[in-house]
């Protein structure tokens, strides 16, 4: 399986032969799919919290006399049958949302959706894109060489470069990712993936051999 290599002119300068395990799998979308929820939920963190009695701001007086009221019998205005009370059985903050999943199911789950990624045409291979000046007009013409219309457009370098960082980051619609860290989810959220010609490499070593 071949790609060609464009230049960031958008010329065609050579080949690349692609790893049949990570660019021609088998597709699973259920995998993928769990893959992504596992992800999301991964992210997801326990913001809400409510007060219990013993935490809410009131006064601790009895609301009123035992007897005599005609009312049902109560202690302090904190119960969470009154306004400004506490909360009954409410989230405390600390809910865990960890999800935790085999490595070797997440790698297919990437291959996958790589694959179906270069299948639908989504997947470009660049060189040189390192070299360019830190500007982001002369990256945004680029992108707009490479990918007319992009939209969520992803770019996998091998490593952390200040260059495309500083000259992206002010380009909506465009996110950076190294090769190491790709996941399901960015792939699959991403229109069009913008490889580096190293970044393929750098793929190889980090799903492929360590694995072997």
């Amino acid at each position: 399986m071949k790609l060609d290599i464009l230049d960031i002119t958008g010329k065609k300068k050579g080949q690349i032969i692609l790893p049949q395990e990570i660019f021609a799998s088998k597709i699973n979308s259920t995998l993928m799919a769990q893959a992504v929820r596992v992800y999301l939920s991964n992210q997801r963190k326990a913001y809400a919290k409510t007060k219990t009695r013993g935490e809410v701001n009131v006064s601790h007086h009895k609301i009123w006399r035992q007897k005599g009221t005609g009312h049902a019998r109560h202690g302090s205005k904190n119960a969470p049958i009154f306004v400004g009370g506490a909360v009954a059985h409410g989230p405390r903050g600390n809910q865990n949302y960890k999800k935790s999943f085999p490595k070797k199911m997440s790698r297919l789950a990437l291959f996958s959706a790589l694959t179906s990624k270069l299948n639908n045409k989504e997947i470009i291979l660049v060189d040189g894109l390192q070299n360019v000046k830190l500007k982001t007009k002369e990256m945004f013409n680029i992108f707009k060489t490479l990918v007319p219309n992009f939209s969520n457009l992803l770019i996998v370098s091998p490593e952390k470069n200040i260059t495309i960082t500083q000259s992206t980051k002010n380009i909506p619609q465009v996110s950076i990712i190294e090769a190491a860290k790709l996941n399901t989810y960015q792939v699959l959220k991403a229109g069009t993936i913008l490889f580096t010609k190293e970044s393929i490499e750098k793929l190889k070593q980090t799903f492929l051999t360590k694995n072997k």
